[in-house]
């Protein structure tokens, strides 16, 4: 597992190549739009693992915002074991001036890679506190919505209240109670007050919980709607 783990996360090569720095002008990025161009390879393009890559993200941003290219730029680099020195603050810089326009131009999938980035790099506990919760709950909730697509259901379809395999549960854990439980807000209502505190993370965290929790499909709402068909048929005795 280490070694998979590692692999992914050797350093880009920059070559005489460089990220803006620490104290670029943000209003200009966010003003300018990205060219067709910075997706296409070019003469002056060294020939480079960074170069081949800061392509490859650009095709996703062409007609956005050069700033919204460069937090996905920055992204990629703070997921590897090393990268320029500048790259948190300027992350972090980002965030905590220009966050009202990344959540409006980002989408829903790098607002995710954006949060779960400050689990290693944010300038505060509670930035690297609440970034890892999010990066488990969501990395989590990946993995199963992806298994539950193979059982043929789609995203809204919830389980039948009476088919239940009541096998062993991973490492002996207590089953989820359908009708009382609540695992699934203490797994979100303490992350979202902590990042309550933080200005930098909060309205990122606001935005990404707001959207999963008026979501109509997901492991959430399914659980939702299966609670609900079940004290239906319990008041109906």
């Amino acid at each position: 597992m280490s070694d998979r783990y590692e692999g992914r996360r050797a350093p880009f090569d920059f070559g005489p190549e460089s990220l803006p720095p620490v104290d670029a002008d943000l209003a200009a990025l966010r003003l300018s739009l990205l060219p067709q161009a910075a997706s296409q390879k070019q003469r002056s393009d060294p020939n480079t693992s960074w170069a081949r890559k800061r392509r490859q993200i650009a095709e996703e941003f062409v007609g956005n915002s050069e700033l919204a290219f460069l937090n996905a730029q920055l992204i990629s680099n703070l997921r590897k074991r090393s990268q320029p020195a500048h790259c948190a603050a300027l992350f972090c810089r980002i965030w905590a001036e220009e966050a009202g326009h990344l959540i409006e131009v980002l989408s829903l999938r790098w607002q995710v890679s954006s949060v779960q980035t400050f689990a290693d790099h944010g300038q505060t506990a509670a930035q690297r506190e609440v970034g890892q919760a999010l990066k488990m709950l969501f990395g989590i909730m990946k993995l199963y919505e992806f298994e539950r697509s193979f059982s043929g259901r789609t995203p809204q379809e919830p389980f039948g209240i009476g088919k239940r395999n009541k096998s062993r549960l991973p490492l002996d854990m207590e089953p989820f109670s359908l009708k009382s439980g609540g695992l699934d807000i203490n797994l979100i209502t303490p992350v979202w007050q902590l990042a309550k505190t933080d200005e930098v993370i909060r309205p990122l965290v606001d935005h990404l919980l707001g959207t999963l929790i008026s979501e109509d499909s997901g492991v959430l709402r399914r659980l939702k709607l299966m609670r609900d068909t079940k004290l239906k048929n319990e008041t109906n005795r």
